[in-house]
């Protein structure tokens, strides 16, 4: 899939044992060119699980994405396709 130039929203949810294996792959897309708008639902940012923080999952992806985490519905409302 080519998807240099493409804009994608990545959305995490409450699947946090997945987290683990979901987190490389917005580093994938990122690498092949896209640009990453990271959304989580309001358990996925809040929450700390035994699968780790919610402050440390918040911290890799805005570091890989370089952007902020969209996580509430306010922020959520001006998404356009």
């Amino acid at each position: 899939m080519k998807l240099a130039g493409k804009k994608v929203g990545f959305a995490m949810t409450g699947s946090f044992c997945t987290f683990s294996t979901t987190i490389p792959k917005i580093k994938q897309i990122v690498d092949e060119g896209a640009e990453v708008v990271p959304i989580m639902s309001f358990n996925a940012y809040n929450l700390d699980t035994k699968f780790g923080k919610a402050k440390e999952f918040i911290e890799e992806i805005e570091d890989i994405t370089k952007k902020k985490i969209i996580h509430t519905i306010p922020d959520a409302e001006p998404i356009r396709t």
